[in-house]
């Protein structure tokens, strides 16, 4: 560990610290809610590091998997903790806006700098996943859009909101595990055989840069110990349940002092937040060109998210305080229904320019701002 890495998790354990010294003591609402959102991203950057670490022993698949798993753990806090407290707008909008913030703006801004780091300005990763995510995300898009037309036009499904919603959970779950056990399976090693999606890169005759590796290839030896490793995911999985939880509490105040919606503060704030993991993870991984675990990173997340945490919370919040269903605002929908199409339009043929990502960044601005004025 490089004495920048544990400087780093000094200062997140301490901002921790600081979160509950500030969520239990009289300290202004703007100033806990600030503490407690750095504080859940720098945990989020801690399940990451660890993440890393533990995945160098796998595939990208296996990895981004492990980093998306792991990295959803803020989102899947945020939103229980705000059912059991009522707080509706704000676990919706916390999950629709980790699917459109993974979608568009990491992914977005991950093709913009892989983009620019490849020699021809085009960012190369194998079509698999990209094509799994879409449609997985159109399988849960399906049943929202369905569930939005019925409660618009009145009909008599409409006032069965949630048996659908716990039918449908049900379909997506095993959808989900239908995919990710082959998925899982087909990894290879780092360095076991050519990178996957390496049969659709072009003939790279010149010499590359040597400072940093072109894609996934070769092999990593991880440089933490497993015990370790284990032990700060551990340790960030617990703090961040406890920082959700402080999270969830300052946020009200807060938004009633810097008078901002809930819709808002759920789509963007939550989101970006408790995103850190993909946030930082794919940009990072983007800018050495490893193009196909920078995207493994975050198409998985989106994919998890959309089809194991959404279902997943629908059904838990059932023994909750307030009921989750798939029963979205008319604007959340469509966003949802344009994004998957816009996903699959972007990075379904394997490949994307920088302006695709630049177009991805722009759908998430202009959707924000929506949000804002809500």
């Amino acid at each position: 560990m490089t004495p920048l890495e544990r400087s780093a998790l000094l200062a997140i354990a301490v901002l921790t610290a600081l979160a509950g010294v500030a969520n239990y003591g009289s300290w202004t609402p703007v100033l806990r809610f600030a503490i407690a959102t750095v504080a859940l991203a720098g945990l989020a950057w801690v399940v990451s590091f660890a993440t890393e670490q533990l995945g160098e022993r796998f595939g990208p698949g296996v990895t981004g998997m492990l980093q998306s798993t792991l990295g959803n753990l803020p989102e899947l806090f945020v939103v229980i903790f705000a059912l059991q407290k009522g707080e509706l707008v704000v676990a919706q909008t916390a999950i629709v806006g980790s699917v459109l913030a993974n979608a568009l703006l990491v992914l977005g801004l991950v093709i913009v700098v892989g983009a620019r780091r490849s020699p021809d300005g085009l960012m190369r990763f194998s079509k698999r996943l990209p094509n799994d995510t879409a449609t997985l995300l159109q399988v849960t898009v399906f049943i929202i859009v369905l569930l939005g037309l019925s409660l618009a036009s009145h009909d008599p499904a409409s006032h069965h909101v949630q048996a659908i919603s716990i039918v449908g959970a049900i379909c997506l779950l095993i959808v989900y595990m239908t995919w990710v056990v082959p998925y899982l399976r087909s990894d290879e090693l780092p360095g076991a055989s050519e990178p996957p999606g390496a049969s659709e890169l072009p003939d790279r005759s010149e010499p590359a840069d040597a400072s940093e590796p072109a894609h996934d290839a070769g092999p990593r030896e991880p440089r933490l110990s497993l015990r370790l490793t284990l032990s700060l995911l551990v340790a960030g999985g617990v703090a961040s349940a406890f920082v959700s939880d402080w999270f969830v509490d300052g946020l009200e105040p807060a938004i009633s002092v810097l008078h901002i919606s809930q819709a808002f503060a759920g789509l963007v704030i939550v989101a970006i937040a408790g995103n850190a993991v993909e946030n930082t993870a794919g940009l990072v991984l983007a800018y050495k060109r490893r193009s196909d675990l920078a995207i493994s990173v975050v198409k998985n997340s989106v994919a998890q998210i959309a089809a194991f945490l959404f279902p997943v919370l629908v059904l838990v919040s059932f023994a909750l305080k307030t009921t989750l269903t798939f029963a979205l605002a008319p604007v959340y929908i469509g966003a949802l229904a344009l994004t998957a199409l816009s996903l699959w339009q972007v990075t379904g043929d394997g490949e994307a320019a920088e302006f695709e990502g630049w177009a991805l960044v722009a759908l998430y601005v202009i959707l924000a701002t929506f949000t804002l004025y809500e």
